[in-house]
């Protein structure tokens, strides 16, 4: 992957190899190798067999490593699949200016979308995270990072849409816009808040042989609705799939209509973002607005 934001700092395994002499010595002599990732938020580094650093690749994503060094002990039991497991938190130092982790290694590949052999299986396996998800008691939440109405999205999403008018992109900005609205006139959530991952991309995700074993990242969780957990429905699984999914989160209309809403305007404000940048992330927003321009289900 090349440079993503203007803010990214340089981050490299020589600067990491520096962190752990430094802060962590007894692990100062593993080998560290920098993990291919469709990331945006944290350099991934594996360090030795058992364990990955983890480090922001700017100041935005700081506060997620103090987040998930606290919830991820406390939402591991509720959960069924594996999550990250926090070894060990980092301070600045050797130039580089924000905390960072160091994590217990999970084995597994990410998902692409197109290409599951067990897709119905994956839905399945989704459902029931997202379901546990919504279910969690957990005092102590924190607003999720799309914890807030749909409609807080629109300025964003109606910038990007006029953003990928001004690209070669072979999309529809009428067709997109128009989806868009549809989502914004369905009724608004009114239950209680509910706790949400809410960044159930294929790059969040681990499986093993075709079932998924892990989600691997926590930076977004927090409180809001359910919708914004539907969104691999869209941004993964088939058709078929994707209504096996459907029917096991057991959400109402209003709900899945929303969440198909979540899964366009993700996809719309990321394409322009990183479509010359971060091949893995603008594959995926293309084949999700392919998805949504392309069926009302």
């Amino acid at each position: 992957m090349g440079r993503l934001h203007a803010d990214e700092v340089e981050i490299d395994a020589d600067l990491v190899r520096r962190l752990l002499r430094a802060q962590f010595p007894q692990w100062a002599d593993l080998p560290v190798t920098r993990l291919a990732s469709g990331g945006t938020v944290n350099a991934i580094h594996r360090l030795g067999e058992e364990l990955t650093v983890r480090l922001p690749l700017r100041p935005a994503g700081a506060g997620d490593i103090a987040r998930e060094a606290w919830l991820l002990p406390r939402l591991a039991p509720l959960l069924p699949l594996p999550v990250p497991e926090v070894v060990a938190t980092g301070v600045p130092g050797e130039g580089y200016p924000m905390p960072w982790a160091v994590h217990r290694w999970i084995d597994g590949r990410n998902p692409v979308e197109g290409d599951l052999a067990e897709p119905e299986l994956v839905a399945r396996d989704l459902a029931a995270f997202a379901v546990a998800f919504r279910g969690i008691d957990l005092p102590g939440g924190s607003p999720a990072h799309r914890g807030a109405p749909l409609i807080s999205e629109d300025r964003e999403t109606r910038e990007a849409i006029q953003a990928l008018r001004r690209t070669d992109e072979p999309f529809d900005a009428d067709e997109i816009t128009a989806a868009w609205e549809e989502a914004l006139a369905v009724p608004r959530w009114t239950g209680p808040p509910c706790w949400t991952h809410s960044d159930l991309m294929p790059g969040n995700l681990l499986l093993t042989g075709d079932r998924v074993s892990a989600v691997i990242d926590f930076g977004t969780v927090g409180m809001g609705e359910p919708a914004t957990d539907l969104v691999p429905a869209w941004n993964l699984l088939p058709a078929p799939a994707r209504q096996v999914y459907r029917e096991a989160v057991d959400v109402d209309d209003a709900t899945w209509a929303r969440g198909r809403g979540w899964a366009l305007s993700m996809a719309v404000i990321q394409l322009p973002y990183y479509r010359t940048t971060n091949p893995v992330i603008s594959a995926n927003a293309r084949h999700v607005i392919r998805e949504i321009l392309g069926t009302s289900a």
